[in-house]
């Protein structure tokens, strides 16, 4: 008889507040464990980096979550996320996973990244102004949450008049509490921004400005361009991947250097040390918790372990990225790591496409808030810090408190 499968506990407060005494267990069990997730379904999960950087290139696992057997993780979707979710890139295969990218990719470029440096710390000298005023923060609500959502907002050319409504249901859609939302809610907001997002596209298409997404609309690779449902597609591809995740990753790095203060102590001292601090960031307990789900095309192996066509497969980057066999004393946070070659941000064809952008924004928010933040504590116990559940991880709110007469 098989050992039961592992079941993932993402609505325990204390297992989100930390998962990796079980990932470790899972991991030290072997290379491919059986899990529950959600309550009821079966995946297959990769627990260690060898194994998860090769399933991470391996064509036999689909990103197209329509080749999964069961099909509870699709229908547990509102209908219009589900629509919006399967025309998009991350969740396509070759050959059109190859054209999508290749059209974002015209448009989406290291030089448009680079650009927005001056925009992405004038938000954020905005936003810390105001905490600097108010005395005290919550760097969550205050900082975290608000710049990317407002970098989104300017890479997509969305008029200033219509920011904070597009701000709003965002969040609506996208952004998941303690408690579970209201699935007619959550659907409400993603018909909305459908629509809102359509017809964005067609005001883009009349009058193209120098944004994000008039660039999406004009790209061209041989006479190919990108369809209307592929262009809303992108766009809420860009809302899901790029915010919570980013969110995540400025939330989760400060709440991870309170925790860790002489590794505060060292950043503050040079700060030529933050490109890296943000790797290890990412390594050491990065955005998303437990990895990047695969969904089986055929019978096959992975390191001896039979997986059944259609199974899902999730592969551990938040486990593999803790595996002793690649990164010396992996439980411990070390800002000057030598290597710090974490999975968070996917291998292969399906790397991240926005990864420069989630770097330089965590880059700039962090470092402005440890320079202009001088003191800086958590309010409360570490305890007492509310984390996201399901498999977005990072901090829902990190009170803070600092030294009045900072910068």
């Amino acid at each position: 008889m098989s050992e039961a499968p592992t079941p993932l506990p993402y609505g325990d407060p204390a297992f989100l507040a930390d998962p990796f005494p079980l990932y470790r267990r899972l991991r030290e069990d072997g290379p491919v464990r059986r899990v529950v997730i959600a309550g009821a379904l079966e995946a297959w999960l990769v627990t260690r980096y060898e194994e998860g950087l090769a399933a991470l290139s391996d064509a036999r696992l689909s990103s197209d979550v329509r080749d999964a057997a069961d099909t509870r993780l699709l229908e547990q979707l509102p209908g219009t996320e589900r629509e919006s979710m399967l025309g998009n890139m991350l969740r396509s295969d070759p050959p059109d996973h190859t054209r999508l990218r290749r059209l974002v990719s015209k448009a989406f470029t290291a030089r448009r990244v680079a650009e927005m440096r001056p925009r992405i710390q004038a938000v954020t000298d905005r936003l810390l102004d105001a905490v600097v005023a108010a005395g005290s923060a919550d760097l969550v609500a205050d900082l975290a949450l608000p710049l990317p959502v407002t970098v989104i907002s300017e890479l997509l050319g969305v008029p200033v008049d219509e920011r904070h409504e597009f701000q709003r249901w965002t969040d609506r859609m996208l952004m998941r509490g303690a408690q579970p939302p209201d699935p007619a809610v959550v659907d409400e907001a993603w018909r909305h921004m459908r629509a809102y997002v359509a017809g964005l596209i067609g005001a883009k298409r009349a009058d193209p400005g120098e944004d994000l997404l008039s660039a999406l609309v004009t790209a061209r690779d041989e006479e190919q361009r990108l369809s209307e449902d592929e262009l809303v597609a992108m766009v809420f591809l860009l809302l899901a991947a790029g915010y919570v995740t980013t969110v995540n990753l400025i939330g989760g790095g400060i709440a991870m250097l309170l925790a860790h203060p002489g590794q505060l102590d060292l950043l503050r001292s040079d700060p030529a040390l933050l490109p890296g601090a943000i790797e290890e960031f990412l390594r050491y307990d990065g955005p998303v918790s437990p990895g990047i789900a695969r969904f089986a095309r055929e019978d096959l192996e992975i390191a001896g372990v039979r997986i059944p066509r259609g199974a899902t497969v999730l592969i551990g980057s938040a486990v593999a990225d803790r595996d002793p066999d690649r990164f010396p004393d992996p439980d411990r946070l070390d800002i000057t790591r030598a290597d710090s070659a974490h999975l968070a941000f996917g291998h292969g064809i399906h790397y991240c496409l926005g990864a420069p952008l989630a770097r330089l924004e965590g880059q700039i928010a962090i470092g402005t808030a440890l320079r202009r933040l001088p003191g800086l504590a958590l309010a409360v116990p570490p305890t007492r810090i509310p984390w996201r559940p399901g498999g977005l991880r990072g901090p829902l709110a990190l009170p803070v408190t600092f030294t009045p007469g900072g910068g």
